[in-house]
């Protein structure tokens, strides 16, 4: 059922994006499990990851309790997170991936062939990673391949031609808190909670260099009931990209729903997107008091024909942006973000995206390159978009097409000409 709020508070009284159980924080950590008892050196030189799992088993065997990583670097494998284990690592201590390839062994992932990520949960549940260190993907090897790959006309992008580790995967796990650690450098997606459910994911860094191949920061896949609060991510690809279900999926796949991202700061990146491959829909998300500084993209909500479902349902509140290249984006027809000149509908399909009810409010963008563009397709235009108070200084004008357009107090300023281009499709009704 569409919702129609106009410029009343949107999702008054909804309760989506619950605060997550803190039965994620594993209250048998009476039961302390230090690493070092079970054969790690911490040297950083040698391989730490049967130990690590022994300390890990040991603790969950137990009915759970604190896993200790003391300050150290501790060169591992993939290792596998058990239930009712807090997986804390102490200022000064760093997991840091090995740069052997063969120890990463191919498994399926998401439906395709892929390889095993370094920490990985499997229907699993009362999981934490907390404390004050660091895991580290240690991805450069990994990215010289996908960029070699690139050059010679392979797809080393997602699930592609040389399948990369992610770097921390939840799949079907709940009861989940990840908080205060570092998490940086992975060969490709840092944080997935896969599945998952009741997720608290706060005041922790996502870390990888600005050019680093597809290093999403936090990628809730088909998940519900996430909270990311407190978030510092500076990356090479999405900072946050929530996605549900793989481009051409036949389906079922499960929407991610009832998500709260609040007071986090995005550096380089592509922005807060949601999207692409979406084909189990996005339903709840509401977001607050997020800064954009270099960013490529602040809002970003994107899809396509073959990846798409219903999504909507999304608040956007108190965000400011600086230097972004585009400020807002909301498109069906990603990668590109126009359609053709003249082009016909096209019949619809499981995979159409419907885009509808999305509520923007009190945005600022100071020196972007483009306003951004508001579009959808012509067999499903984009509906019920309401921008409030929103005030962007672009060198390009903000595109609209195919997409319903109502607010008020909006005010895009470019050097010459209109703030707004209005497309075909396009029904605009701003103040």
């Amino acid at each position: 059922m569409r919702m129609n709020f106009g410029y009343r508070l949107p999702f008054a009284g909804m309760a989506f994006a619950v605060v997550a159980s803190m039965g994620a924080v594993a209250a048998q950590a009476a039961t302390t499990c230090d690493v070092h008892a079970f054969g790690a050196k911490g040297d950083g030189v040698s391989k730490d990851t049967a130990a690590i799992q022994a300390a890990i088993d040991s603790c969950s065997q137990k009915g759970g309790g604190t896993v200790v990583l003391s300050a150290g670097t501790y060169l591992s494998a993939p290792i596998v997170l058990k239930s009712n284990v807090d997986f804390h690592l102490d200022k000064g201590a760093t997991l840091l991936g090995s740069p052997v390839q063969d120890d990463y062994k191919p498994i399926t992932m998401f439906g395709e062939p892929d390889v095993q990520p370094l920490v990985y949960s499997l229907q699993a549940e009362n999981i934490s990673i907390t404390g004050e260190g660091t895991i580290d993907g240690n991805g450069s090897g990994w990215w010289e391949i996908a960029r070699q790959a690139k050059k010679l006309g392979k797809d080393a992008g997602v699930l592609g031609y040389h399948p990369r580790p992610k770097l921390i995967i939840l799949d079907h796990t709940r009861h989940i808190r990840i908080e205060g650690v570092t998490i940086q450098n992975s060969p490709m997606w840092q944080l997935v909670p896969y599945y998952a459910d009741d997720v608290v994911i706060r005041n922790i860094k996502v870390l990888a260099p600005a050019d680093s191949p597809n290093t999403d920061a936090i990628d809730p896949f088909s998940s519900s009931n996430v909270v990311i609060d407190h978030v510092l991510a500076d990356v090479g690809d999405d900072d946050i990209a929530i996605k549900s279900g793989a481009v051409g999926s036949a389906g079922p796949n499960d929407p991610s729903r009832n998500i709260t991202i609040t007071d986090c700061t995005f550096l380089h990146g592509h922005g807060l997107s949601i999207g692409s491959e979406i084909s189990g829909g996005v339903h709840n998300v509401r977001v607050e008091r997020i800064h954009f500084n270099g960013t490529d993209t602040g809002i970003r909500v994107k899809s396509n024909r073959d990846r798409g479902n219903d999504i909507g349902n999304f608040v956007y509140r108190d965000i400011d942006m600086k230097n972004v290249r585009y400020s807002i984006i909301i498109s069906e027809y990603y990668p590109k973000q126009l359609p053709a000149e003249g082009e016909a509908p096209k019949p619809m399909t499981r995979l159409t995206p419907n885009f509808h009810d999305i509520y923007i409010e009190n945005v600022t963008s100071e020196n972007s390159e483009n306003a951004g563009v508001i579009v959808g397709l012509p067999e499903s235009p984009v509906l019920g978009v309401t921008l409030k108070n929103v005030k962007i200084e672009a060198k390009k004008p903000m595109l609209i097409g195919y997409a319903e357009v109502n607010g008020e107090n909006v005010k895009v300023t470019v050097p010459e000409g209109e703030g707004i281009t209005k497309q075909v499709g396009s029904k605009v009704n701003l103040k």
